[in-house]
Order: structure tokens, then C-alpha cells, then sequence
């Protein structure tokens, strides 16, 4: 039973509004005032909450701003009850990061049918999306909220084909669009003052690229190449940074992606850092499979240059390929030119440092 907190400080209206939810089997938590609505929010951790905006003492705006700062209930559907209807209060509650008002006074079906579209949308962005174009499309039209915000992204986001080996973007440039992969594949690299590169990522079909920079406003701190023939949506910065701030849990989401990439990155890192070579190699073939990982008929099969490999294992080409010849001796891999077919990962996994 989904649970919902209504704040709201006229006596009667809470309890109409309580007694339609309670007969839609919704479990119904009460707040006559922001302050208890607060206090209620962060020890019940509700599925929506509905508040009305004019209160004494704390007003809805009021419980939004200190709702949204906290990180237990910053991601809560929230919908504003308001009797006034001019264009500021939507704006100033949607750039607070409400999702939904309901303009008093308001009927049965209009009140029940705003709290089932809230939960299902909350839900469906929590579930994520099919990592392709239909489901970036999904994902834009979810993470939207305010339906009378519907031309945010409308005709923005742009299919793009990329070349191999096309750049895009470099280190040092200022960002200014977010990159979904609908078919492809990208590699994120640093290079030093004599031209080396060490690889610090792989993407793929289904992932977004570029969003850390963006989102901090600073210049690139890696470039990316394409590794192969690509379809890849470009989603331009305004409407990203709308999708930010008027939807807390796409913010959530990115931050979540943002975490793991960074901790799992630092793991890599430390790696490089103390792992033999060899150890190296063999971590280096576990990460591209996971990535770009194919079914072959004696195991998985990963396409990728010496080069690129060479890069992710902060080697020489050279180091590289007498490894993975030793790794071939062992029956571990088979290879044949940029195609190499991982018989043994779980050896390669348990490979002594």
C-alpha cells in the first residue's frame, strides 16, 4: 500500500481530501502545519506527498527547500495544492523542484488521477530505461514532470552518426551537450606531455557520456574517441540542466551513475598503480569484456586494438602483446588479429599479482 503525507492546515479540506485517498487504498499520513509535515516526511519516508502552499508558520514552499535538501526525501513526488493560478507560482514551485499542482478547487478523478500518474512516473524512473533510442525517449518523456513543461526537449536531442575514430570531444574544451550512445562505441583517454594516452573508460550501446564536466561547468578532463562507426545523441546543455532542476529524481540518477563511475574508476586507478603487468592484462581483458563482451563458440569474444589494450593497461604495445601470447600459451585466451576470445576469465580474474 503506497503511502502518502497530505500537508495541509484547513481542518476540513484535509480530511476530504484524506477520507478520497483512504477509500483509493492509499495509507494516509497527516500534517496540519509545514513544520509537522517536515518532521513526519523524515521519519515516515512517504511514497508522494501532497501540501498545500499558503500555511502558517512553514509554507509549502518552505517544506519543498528543506524536503529537497535532504537526501532521504529529496527524491518524494511532491504536488503543491494551491487555490491561486498565476504563472509565478508555477514557476517559482517547479524551480524548487515540484512535480505537480492541483489548482482548489478540484474534483475526485482530477485529485486521484494526478497522485496515480505521480507514483507511476516516480516508479517508472526508478526502474530506469532500455538502455536505446526508445528508451532515452521513454526516459526524457518521464523525467519531464510538469506536463505544461512538455516542449523542454521536443525536437533538441538529435540523432548523430560519428566515424571511427571521429573525436568527440577533447580535453580542455568547455562542454555544451550531454552524449547518449544509441549504437556504438566510445573509449574516454588522457594523454601525457609525450603524446601517450592511458584509456580511463569504455562505453557503450545504453550509456551517457560527458556528464560529469557538464554538470560542473569546467573543461574537459579527458578526451573521448569513437572506436567505431556510431549513432550517438546529442543533448543539448539547456535542456539537461532543465531536466536537472526540474526533476530530483533524474538528479538522483545521474548522481548515482556519477558515484559508481567515479568509485569504480579509483579501483582502476589503484590498480594500475600496484598490480604487476601481467596482472594488469589480465584485468584489462576482464574490463573490455564486461563492456563489449560477445558470444563466440569456444567463449566470450572482445574486439579491440593492441593499442587501445596497451592503454587501459598503462603498458607498452609491445609488453602487451608478449603477455597476452603467454596467456594463449596458457589456454587462457585465443586470438586472431584485433579479435581475441576469452576461453578462461575466471583464471583470468584469479591471476596472481
Amino acid at each position: 500500500m503506497k503511502k502518502i503525507l497530505l500537508i495541509e492546515d484547513n481542518q476540513e479540506i484535509r480530511e476530504n481530501i484524506a477520507e478520497i485517498l483512504s477509500l483509493a487504498n492509499y495509507d494516509i499520513l497527516e500534517a496540519e502545519n509545514g513544520k509537522v509535515g517536515v518532521d513526519l516526511a523524515k521519519r515516515e519516508i512517504p511514497d508522494l506527498i501532497i501540501c498545500d502552499i499558503m500555511m502558517p508558520q512553514l509554507d509549502g514552499y518552505g517544506v519543498l527547500h528543506m524536503l529537497s535538501g535532504n537526501t532521504a526525501t529529496s527524491a518524494i513526488p511532491f504536488i503543491f495544492l494551491t487555490a491561486k493560478s498565476e504563472k509565478e507560482d508555477f514557476r517559482k514551485g517547479m524551480n524548487l523542484g515540484a512535480d505537480d499542482y492541483l489548482i482548489k478547487p478540484f474534483d475526485d478523478l482530477e485529485l486521484l488521477d494526478a497522485v496515480e500518474m505521480r507514483l507511476r512516473k516516480n516508479e517508472a524512473l526508478k526502474a530506469g530505461f532500455q538502455k536505446n533510442a526508445e528508451g532515452l525517449n521513454e526516459f526524457l518523456q518521464e523525467a519531464k514532470g510538469q506536463e505544461n513543461l512538455d516542449k523542454l526537449t521536443s525536437d533538441k536531442q538529435k540523432l548523430q552518426r560519428f566515424k571511427k575514430k571521429q573525436p568527440l570531444f577533447s580535453e580542455g574544451n568547455y562542454p555544451n551537450a550531454l552524449f547518449f550512445i544509441n549504437k556504438g562505441k566510445v573509449k574516454t583517454y588522457k594523454s601525457n606531455e609525450d603524446g601517450r594516452e592511458y584509456i580511463t573508460n569504455l562505453y557503450k550501446d545504453g550509456d551517457f557520456i560527458g556528464y560529469l564536466d557538464l554538470i560542473e561547468e569546467k573543461a574537459y578532463r579527458e578526451s573521448a574517441m569513437v572506436m567505431e562507426d556510431s549513432e550517438i545523441y546529442v543533448i543539448s546543455k539547456e535542456d539537461f540542466f532543465l531536466l536537472l532542476h526540474n526533476n530530483r529524481l533524474v538528479a538522483n540518477k545521474f548522481i548515482k551513475i556519477l558515484s559508481d563511475n567515479l568509485a569504480e574508476r579509483e579501483e582502476r586507478l589503484l590498480k594500475l598503480a600496484y598490480n604487476s603487468v601481467r596482472k594488469r592484462v589480465a584485468e584489462a581483458l576482464i574490463f573490455v569484456e564486461k563492456q563489449y563482451k560477445t558470444e563466440g563458440k569456444e567463449g566470450t569474444q572482445v574486439i579491440i586494438s593492441r593499442e587501445d589494450l596497451a592503454s587501459i593497461v598503462g603498458a607498452s604495445k609491445e609488453t602487451v602483446i608478449r603477455t597476452l601470447a603467454d596467456f594463449k600459451d596458457e589456454k587462457l585466451i585465443e586470438s586472431q588479429g584485433s579479435k581475441i576470445t576469452i576461453i578462461n576469465s575466471e583464471k583470468l580474474r584469479r591471476m596472481r599479482n
